[in-house]
């Protein structure tokens, strides 16, 4: 199937219509996600809109290969876990849609990437193997093209320094970092920033207690002198990202829409602004699965934007965009 036309999606009517060509290919192509709808009883010719469609269990990334291509693996994506548990493999056979999906998920929400730079603090990420979340901050600083864009380990102090020297010049900075090496490094210096978006990827990986974002950014923004503080909402199991400018708001391309299921009921799709389960189309995913039921616990409103308030209690935390309650 071809997938360059997902990207050319312009409003909500081409958006279905593309999701039931989707979920028509993976229920033909992809194995574990037919068996998954042959248990719910559910066939092609009974769905009639994307409220219809089955939404496979993430979970389902941790023990089986999803896959809907033939075609050799290029990279395998793999999420953050503590010592001994499993963790979840995205088999990516095409990482040009990976490529495709995060740049022009970036431009849309904060225009072209080379008016920036790009300084980006992701120990946890940084000291493992297989992370999609530095694939994308790599190449994002590749694309910059400029040569004070990179990544930084523990070395809080060089990274003080060129923050603010580049603050100071009027360039604009995008700063990614993991949340815990965000508070980390407020602690031992303050800032006051006029040209810099901070942007929290979420996540303490162990390192400190989880907070719920409110708290979170309320940190951060008195210790980096922003008043709005970023996120950014992505998972090992999805080639798409979600962005939000401020009060945990999150936004998606025109190929990713946010669905919130009932959590006694996971078949039944709740209306706008009811809290439930949240269920994820990532129509980048086109050799993978594109119909996803997260762990995540929120609510979708009226204009398709989105509100994560928290997890599922016997999910395991690893390294989403996701601040516990």
């Amino acid at each position: 199937m071809e997938y360059q036309d997902i990207f050319a999606i312009q409003n909500s009517q081409e958006f279905e219509q593309k999701a039931l060509d989707v979920f028509r290919y993976q229920f033909e192509h992809n194995t574990v996600y037919r068996s998954f709808c042959d248990l719910l009883y559910k066939h092609p010719s009974d769905i009639k809109s994307i409220e219809d469609i089955p939404f496979l269990p993430i979970d389902f990334f941790k023990s089986h290969e999803v896959i809907s291509s033939q075609k050799e693996t290029q990279a395998i994506f793999t999420s953050s876990g503590t010592t001994g548990s499993i963790v979840s493999k995205h088999y990516v056979k095409d990482l040009s849609i990976y490529e495709t999906s995060f740049h022009k998920g970036f431009t849309q929400d904060y225009g072209d990437i080379k008016d920036y730079v790009i300084l980006a603090l992701l120990p946890s990420y940084l000291e493992r193997n297989g992370s999609s979340l530095v694939y994308m901050v790599d190449k994002l600083i590749k694309a910059s093209h400029h040569d004070d864009s990179g990544f930084y380990l523990d070395d809080h102090l060089a990274l003080s320094k060129k923050l603010k020297e580049l603050d100071a010049s009027g360039q604009k900075v995008l700063l990614i970092g993991v949340s815990f090496a965000l508070l980390d490094i407020i602690e031992k210096y303050t800032f006051t920033l006029k040209n810099t978006i901070i942007m929290e990827t979420g996540g303490m990986k162990g390192k400190r207690k989880e907070l719920i974002r409110q708290e979170l950014h309320a940190i951060l923004k008195e210790g980096f002198g922003v008043s709005t503080i970023h996120s950014e909402y992505g998972m090992t199991e999805l080639l798409s990202q979600a962005y939000s400018k401020g009060n945990g708001l999150f936004t998606t391309p025109p190929w990713m829409r946010v669905l919130t299921r009932d959590t006694e009921d996971p078949l039944c799709i709740l209306s706008s602004l009811k809290t439930g389960g949240l269920n994820i189309i990532d129509l980048a995913n086109i050799h993978s699965c594109s119909f996803i039921a997260t762990q995540d616990l929120g609510s979708v409103h009226t204009d398709g934007s989105f509100t994560v308030i928290g997890r599922f209690d016997d999910s395991d935390i690893r390294g989403c965009n996701l601040m516990a309650l």
